[in-house]
């Protein structure tokens, strides 16, 4: 009885000092680092010049934007090129003057816009580029491995294009200066080029990533190739075109179509629909979730601008009707 008495005391002594030292770990202190954080955030300008806005891309990136500029409390504001150049050109030439802290840039093509992000970035101005980039590299770059994307369409289309099919295949591009397009060529090429039994019939460019231009594309390939097995097309908002003539032609399920995106609300409709068997998204939310990374990363950075320079390649996801129903197929609504 004695001894048991003993064991509970001891028990009960190591309870209170477990209990003390639980107590102590629970004493509250600042993060010593968040005020600073917050504070070096406020007042900060980060300007996005996309190349047309309107699009479910370019909506969506911008309303990730503009939602950590209002919680974080620095200023973020849009400057709309309208698929004009010449006017996205002049619009960077005014901020190199205005400078802010970031500017965020949708590259129309390869050239246009190299020189002028070189000297922005000289002028003391972050500069990130998106989805699109040119062949100067700056502070950073966010977008998709176009080149893996392009990889990833043509190998599922030889998969369906091979013995026992014509192994017809028609591309679709877009502008012939754009670099998203000339790098998903070049992706289509490291395939296709080891890949005899298919056979590309035509090349052919969009245009703007024009629908209307992509249809009436495709209605003439289908008319010469009546027996067309595959099409690689360049972007869901223009594939809805491909899909169009395809379906007039009376070829649903008979013309495999690949095509690619933002991963959004049209991608899965697209393969619910049939209007495309295959689709590889860049994921506009999760490339948007890695810009914002980037952007605070480039509004603490204190070192000279140009010092460092990052590219934030975005995980490629696959769609096809077998996993349709497991992907997140985001609206602007529904992103955050």
């Amino acid at each position: 009885m004695i001894g048991l008495k003993k064991i509970g005391m001891a028990v009960a002594m190591a309870a209170t000092v477990l209990t003390g030292g639980i107590a102590h770990a629970q004493n509250s202190m600042s993060d010593p680092a968040r005020a600073g954080y917050y504070d070096n955030l406020k007042g900060k300008r980060v300007v996005f010049v996309p190349v047309f806005m309107g699009l479910d891309l370019t909506e969506g990136w911008s309303k990730m934007m503009s939602r950590q500029a209002d919680k974080l409390g620095y200023k973020y504001e849009v400057r709309n090129s309208n698929f004009n150049t010449a006017a996205g050109a002049q619009t960077i030439t005014s901020l190199i003057t205005e400078k802010p802290d970031v500017i965020v840039v949708q590259n129309p093509d390869v050239q246009s816009y190299a020189k002028l992000l070189a000297k922005a970035e000289k002028a003391g101005i972050h500069v990130i580029q998106l989805n699109m980039k040119t062949n100067v590299l700056t502070t950073g770059f966010v977008g998709a491995d176009v080149e893996e994307l392009g990889e990833l369409q043509a190998k599922e289309v030889v998969a369906h294009c091979g013995s026992g099919t014509s192994g017809k295949v028609l591309v679709l591009a877009g502008p012939p200066s754009s670099p998203f397009s000339a790098y998903m060529l070049k992706g289509y090429e490291n395939i296709l080029n080891k890949s005899p039994e298919v056979k590309v019939v035509s090349v052919q460019s969009t245009g703007d990533y024009e629908s209307a231009k992509a249809k009436s594309i495709t209605q003439v390939v289908l008319q010469q190739h009546p027996d067309l097995c595959g099409v690689l097309g360049v972007w869901d908002n223009t594939d809805v075109g491909t899909a169009a003539a395809v379906k007039e032609a009376g070829k649903s399920g008979q013309v495999f179509v690949s095509s690619s995106g933002g991963g959004g609300e049209l991608a899965c409709k697209g393969i619910e629909e049939g209007m495309w068997q295959h689709y590889v998204s860049y994921d506009v939310p999760g490339q948007a979730r890695d810009l914002n990374n980037l952007i605070l990363a480039a509004l603490q950075d204190k070192n000279p601008v140009g010092t460092t320079k990052t590219i934030l390649y975005t995980p490629l996801v696959i769609y096809n009707k077998d996993n349709i129903k497991n992907q997140f197929c985001w609206t602007l609504d529904t992103i955050r």
